[in-house]
């Protein structure tokens, strides 16, 4: 539970926005949602680029505050926050809607139960740096 583990792990992570959100970007013609034949739908083609921009720009954020993580607190709560709430979003739809591909069941157990863990991680690595200066 080292500062360099925690660096590796949130760059990994960080990997997954960064490339599924250029894909979004895509919007309708997401590859991710090819097998859905998503119909030409300005206003929902419009959503999947925004929010594919957001989770583009999320990764890019993860990206940025690895070299000095243990003291970026609040941007790297901030961002395990949104994670988190996605996950929770996607936890209501799995409840109302049903199940999604398998994968996504995954992304939202990552995201409700992650989120918290990587908090504390990085809560402890900032203490410990704090205690060491």
């Amino acid at each position: 539970m080292t500062r360099r583990a925690l660096q590796v792990a949130t760059a990994v992570l960080a990997c997954v926005p960064t490339f599924t959100g250029l894909l979004a970007m895509t919007g309708v013609h997401d590859p991710l949602y090819a097998n859905l034949a998503l119909p030409p739908d300005a206003t929902l083609d419009s959503n999947l680029r925004f929010y594919g921009g957001v989770w583009l720009g999320l990764g890019l954020a993860a990206f940025w505050l690895v070299p000095r993580i243990e003291q970026h607190t609040a941007m790297f709560r901030a961002l395990w926050l949104m994670i988190f709430l996605g996950g929770v979003g996607r936890a209501l739809s799995l409840a109302l809607m049903g199940l999604p591909f398998l994968p996504f069941v995954g992304f939202t157990v990552l995201e409700v139960v992650g989120a918290p863990l990587f908090i504390g991680w990085q809560a402890r690595v900032a203490r410990a740096a704090e205690a060491r200066s």
